[in-house]
Formats: structure tokens, C-alpha cells, sequence
């Protein structure tokens, strides 16, 4: 204990020191072609898209590398006013729950889409940490299409890593808690008896992406940190980083300190498939969301889920085991040869590298130390390859350039440290301004790592930017790793905490983007095809506008006869059939957000008026050179007034293009 508070003491010196103080010369610590080699010039791109964790945003930000310049911020599972995600009738399913209507988590990792254990640019997952769930965002369209809540969970941190050929995402829960068929309702005290970890396996479709909850393994109830899949000879197996072996629930800093050693857990998910395939695991009642987008409607729904089936700890006691891990483990991660698994004991002064003929060969001699929880637990030499001997303090993250070499980060030190993989040498440091989080190696969980740049991601920022208050944005820092040494090239700030990021060349990508939505194929129950569809409707208290939009100005463009109190819904078409012209829609005292939609897309709104009154209506995004032209308005009369409901584009009784017309009442 006394050694425990000596470490703890050490590591805040550590780190005031290293962030407290600006280190002489940072400003230097570049080298003299840093600038060119991130320059890209007006009109050129970049070489990567550089997804990265929003963290308490909820969102997903795109980067360019190596400019370090923002793309675009991309909703997953936090409202956003900017486009109306969350907002719009249209994207509010996808932000249902079984808890009711979330607009906020936590987003941490992500993961892109693989084909034999490469990048192949076709979704992007995305893992909620609060409220369990998994994202699937399109890559043509950049946009969230698919999100599916996970049941028997909670914190949902081990997310959402894949398998080499997507056929499954993983999602391991970071807080134990009794599955929803046992009763929840226990003292907390009682956490060694009541409470589980659950590991869940999400199938995915090979074709459309598709995801559904295939089957769930009930764990030890332990904290679930990180987690990677295997690759190549190792390609049925899942490794799990695991915290909090004392299973301790409170004051967890120091009463999950107490043992030398957490664990690593492999886990046969081929076997787990072929045990459920095989009628084996218990049906649990439960209920979860599975909130799909539909691209032809252009709109979400959301469907209840009231069953997943669940293998018990008895049933996978030949395709689970435990590995021992220096204590406090994060990062789990495994090299491009699928031999080396790389484990990250926040609390070790080394870093462990297993192997995985090793592991077999264990399992096969039954070379275990001891069962924990009904699981056996494989002797620590027994599994080792070796390990890297004073690397630096605080090892979290380990990411792979496809040459042999691993790179992990130091939070405490911080720094980025090289290190051969076979001979465990280290090989080169650098430092990273401030306490290291992950670290990014585009593919550098695949199995042929892009071995140029490595990105990582700090988590203090003092003194290298321009002050704002006593919150600084999150620092990125890039590194140039293609020769023998680590080169600090840029400092770029990022959007929320970013947790972990994935990076792919930019032509993977490119090449497929979706410019527009055809007009033509626009399934969408509200849409209006051309200006003489646009048509206002009553429904008793609640009135649809179907209205376009278009180079620059609204169909229709005036509105009376609605009352206070009215339910109106405003779908929007935009009628633009051309790359990069949104068009935006806002109401004066509407109590949500604004629309943006895209050239073929129809978005809905929801407004009720308050009080009496005129409101303008306009467009938000800069279209057109008569943008502030596009405009009109909307007149609110007072509830169960006899103010005729008309509609017009123009105002002209004898216009062709949009004469006053009648609403219609149904």
C-alpha cells in the first residue's frame, strides 16, 4: 500500500512537472521541412480522412491529414443544430432508446470497416459510452445510418472493434451490472455476487452493413477497458484489456490497485457462434433500440428489440480464458501478423507482449495458474513473448506501422515511444505536449498499417495555443514516422475529448461520394417532386406544408391561417440536383433547430406557434448570390380563429408559376 501511494504521489509529480511548466524549446521541436511536408495547397487534398472520437460530444469530427484541417462533423448520437440531426422528424428515431428520447452520449472509438484484415472504406462504427450503443455511419454519404442499443450493459467502452472480415462488432460493457433478467434492484455491496460483464457480439451483414445483436457472452464481472481482434492465425479469437479484478465498488483508484496483476481475456468468438448456432445460452427478456436510416426516405425508424440470447460463463469454458496483465491494463492490441498481442498496464514501468502460439500452446498443456470465476486463467510465462523493459511511465496505447514496429503511449512521461516488436528494444522517443492518450496509425490496427504519420491525442493543451478561458481544445499532434525517427510536424486542436480516431487514404473514399440525392428516387412519404406538388394540408390542429426549395426561394413562400397552438410540419425538398448546394430552413421562435438539406433530400420540421403574430421564415445556408432574397412568411392567427388557410408563391391571383391557392382540409 505504502509503494501504491508512492507510485500515485510520483505520477502528479510527474505530470505537474511536465504540464505545469513550459518545457524550453517546444517551439523548436520541429524539424526545418515540418511546414512543407503538411502543406497542402489551395485546391489540392489532403492524403487521409482522419475520423476522430467527439468524446463528451457525442459526435464524430473528420480531419484532413497531413494539414490537420477540419472537414466536417459528422451526428451520431448527439442532437445537432447545425443540419437538425436529432432535431428533424426525419432523424429524431435515431436517437431513441429504451430509456426514451437520449440526445447526448459519450463517443470514445471507432473502428473502419475491414475485408481480410484491411481497410476497405465502406462504414465507420462508432461506439455510445453512456448509454450502450453502436453506430454505423455510410462512407458514401458520411452520414449515421444505423445505431442499435445494447442490452444487459453498461458503458459501453470495449466498442466497437471488428472483426477482419466486419463480420462481427464487439462491444464489451466497462461498468458490471446484473443482466435485465436477474434483479437489478441489489445493494451495491453485493456487487461480487449480482453483477456481470457482458460481452456483445453485433452481426453484420457483408453486403449492406446491416447490424443485429447475434449473441451475447456473460463474463466475469469485471471492467471491460479495450479490446482487438485477432488477425490471421489468430483470426477466430478476441482479446479483451480488463481492469479491476478486486471487482472493488468504491474508491476505485486505490482498491482496484490492490492485485500485482488484472487480466487480458481471449475469447473464441468462432466457437461462441457455433455454441449459440448450436442451441446453447439462455434467452434473456430484455428491450433495446435498433434505429435504422433509410438513404430512399431519407427518414428513421425505430423498433424495440425484446430478446437477445445470452452464453453463460459454463458454456464457453472451453473458448474463454484469462491471461494475468500487470494491473490496471488499457490498451489491447494486436500487431498486423496477428502473433504479438500488446497489453498497456496504466500502473506498470513495461510493457507485456503475448503470444498467440504461446497462448495456444498453454491452452492445449493446460498451463494454467488458477480459475477465476469459473474461468481459467493461462500462466503469465506461459502466454509471454517478452516484455519492453522500461519504455516510459503510464503505457496506454499501441498502434503498428507494418514494418515491425510498435509505437505506445506514455500518459505519465508523456511521450511516444518506438519499440522493435520481436526484440522488444526501444528504438526512439518523443515527447507529446501534454499526458498522451491514444495514438493513431492510419490502419494501424489492419493488417497493412499506412506507415507514414501517427497522430496522437492529448489530453492537456496549456500553452500551446492561444488562451480561451480556463478550457483549452484538445491538442492532435502530428508525427512523420516513415524514417528511422519520430518528427514532430503540427499542432492541430480538436472538437470534444477524442479518445481514439481512424484514418484511411483519401481516394479509398473519395472516389464513392454520394453528390446528390436523384430527385427521381426520393421515397420519402412527404416529399414534393417540383413546385406545383407544393401544397399546405389541415389535419384538424395539425397542418403539413409540402414545400420545395431551389435557387432562391421557397414554394411556398407565404402562409395564413395557421393558429396558435397548430401542429405544423414543414417538409422540405430541395429540389437542387448539383454537388454542395444545401439549402437551410428556419422559422422565427421555432423551439428546436434549423434544417439543412441536402440537393434531393426531404427533411421535416415541427413547429407550434406560441402567440399570434407574423413570422418570417428564411434560408440558413449561403446558396445563392439572392440568398437574403429567400425568404417568406408565415401568418399565426389566434386558436379557433376563421383566418381562410391559403398559400402563394408570388401572390399573384393570375401567376402561373404560383398563384394564391386554397389549403387543403381532410
Amino acid at each position: 500500500m505504502k509503494s501504491l501511494k508512492f507510485f500515485g504521489w510520483s505520477a502528479l509529480m510527474s505530470i505537474l512537472m511536465m504540464t505545469g511548466c513550459k518545457p524550453k524549446g517546444t517551439e523548436n521541436a520541429v524539424s526545418g521541412d515540418a511546414a512543407e511536408k503538411v502543406y497542402v495547397a489551395p485546391g489540392k487534398y489532403d492524403e487521409f480522412y482522419n475520423f476522430v472520437s467527439g468524446g463528451f460530444n457525442g459526435q464524430v469530427n473528420v480531419y484532413g491529414l497531413p494539414s490537420g484541417r477540419l472537414l466536417k462533423v459528422l451526428p451520431v448520437f448527439s442532437q445537432n443544430p447545425e443540419n437538425g440531426y436529432g432535431y428533424s422528424e426525419e432523424t429524431k428515431p435515431m436517437l431513441q432508446t429504451s430509456h426514451g428520447f437520449i440526445p447526448w452520449d459519450d463517443q470514445h472509438h471507432l473502428s473502419l470497416s475491414q475485408t481480410n484484415g484491411e481497410v476497405d472504406g465502406r462504414w465507420l462504427f462508432a461506439n455510445a459510452n453512456n448509454t450502450p450503443r453502436v453506430a454505423r455511419l455510410d462512407l458514401k454519404t458520411f452520414k449515421t445510418v444505423e445505431i442499435l442499443e445494447l442490452p444487459n450493459s453498461a458503458g459501453n467502452h470495449s466498442s466497437p472493434f471488428l472483426t477482419e472480415n466486419t463480420e462481427y462488432v464487439v462491444a464489451g460493457t466497462r461498468f458490471a451490472v446484473p443482466t435485465d433478467d436477474k434483479n437489478g434492484d441489489v445493494p451495491i455491496n453485493s456487487m461480487k455476487e449480482n453483477f456481470k460483464g457482458v460481452l456483445s457480439f453485433i452481426g453484420i451483414n457483408k453486403d449492406s452493413g446491416d447490424m443485429d445483436l447475434s449473441f451475447q457472452i456473460e463474463a466475469p464481472g469485471i471492467n471491460f477497458d479495450l479490446s482487438h481482434a485477432g488477425k490471421g492465425k489468430s483470426h477466430d479469437w478476441f482479446f479483451f484489456s480488463c481492469y479491476n479484478s478486486e471487482k472493488a465498488n468504491t474508491l476505485l483508484e486505490v482498491n482496484a490497485s490492490q492485485n500485482d496483476k488484472d487480466f487480458i481475456l481471449a475469447v473464441n468468438w468462432v466457437k461462441a457462434a457455433e455454441l449459440v448456432k448450436a442451441g446453447k445460452g439462455r434467452k434473456v427478456q430484455t428491450e433495446y433500440a435498433h434505429n435504422k436510416f433509410d438513404e430512399s426516405t431519407h427518414s428513421a425508424t425505430s423498433t424495440m428489440k425484446k430478446e437477445v440470447t445470452v452464453l453463460s460463463i459454463d458454456d464457453m469454458k472451453e473458448a474463454m480464458y484469462l491471461i494475468p496483465c500487470p494491473k490496471s491494463p488499457h490498451g489491447c492490441d494486436v500487431d498486423p501478423t496477428g502473433e504479438y498481442i500488446v497489453a498497456s498496464g496504466k500502473l506498470a514501468a513495461l510493457i507485456p507482449v503475448f503470444s498467440f502460439d504461446k497462448i495456444q500452446k498453454a491452452i492445449a498443456d493446460k498451463a494454467f495458474a488458477s480459475d477465476y470465476d469459473g474461468v481459467h486463467v493461462i500462466k503469465y510465462e506461459a502466454a509471454l513473448h517478452g516484455e519492453v523493459q522500461k519504455p516510459g511511465l503510464g503505457p496506454l496505447h499501441t498502434e503498428f506501422d507494418g514494418k515491425g514496429n510498435g509505437y505506445t503511449s506514455m500518459f505519465v512521461s508523456s511521450e511516444v515511444v518506438k519499440w522493435d516488436i520481436k526484440s522488444l528494444k526501444v528504438l526512439d522517443r518523443q515527447p507529446t505536449f501534454y499526458s498522451v492518450g491514444h495514438l493513431m496509425i492510419p490502419g494501424g490496427d489492419s493488417k497493412k498499417p499506412f506507415g507514414k504519420y501517427l497522430v496522437a491525442y492529448n489530453k492537456i493543451t496549456k500553452d500551446r495555443y492561444l488562451p480561451t478561458g480556463p478550457e483549452l481544445a484538445q491538442s492532435a499532434q502530428l508525427f512523420d514516422i516513415s524514417g528511422d525517427k519520430i518528427k514532430l510536424l503540427l499542432d492541430f486542436p480538436t472538437f470534444g475529448e477524442p479518445h481514439y480516431a481512424q484514418a484511411c487514404p483519401g481516394d479509398l473514399l473519395s472516389k464513392n461520394q454520394v453528390k446528390f440525392f436523384k430527385i427521381a428516387d426520393n421515397k420519402n412519404p412527404y416529399v414534393t417532386k417540383g413546385e406545383a406538388e407544393s401544397k399546405v394540408v389541415r389535419e384538424g390542429n395539425k397542418v403539413h406544408v409540402y414545400m420545395t426549395s431551389i435557387r432562391s426561394h421557397f414554394a411556398p413562400d407565404n402562409i395564413e391561417g395557421i393558429r396558435v397552438g397548430d401542429e405544423v410540419y414543414f417538409h422540405v425538398t430541395n429540389l437542387e440536383q448539383d454537388w454542395d448546394v444545401p439549402h437551410g430552413f428556419a422559422i422565427k421562435g421555432n423551439e428546436n433547430a434549423e434544417l439543412l438539406i441536402m440537393p434531393g433530400e426531404t427533411c421535416t420540421l415541427k413547429w407550434v406557434p406560441k402567440k399570434a403574430g407574423m413570422y418570417p421564415m428564411y434560408c440558413t445556408d449561403f446558396c445563392s448570390a439572392l440568398h437574403q432574397e429567400m425568404q417568406g412568411y408565415v401568418r399565426v392567427s389566434p386558436a379557433g380563429s376563421n383566418t381562410p388557410l391559403i398559400y402563394s408563391l408570388n401572390n399573384k391571383k393570375d401567376n402561373a408559376v404560383g398563384p394564391v391557392k386554397e389549403g387543403e382540409t381532410k
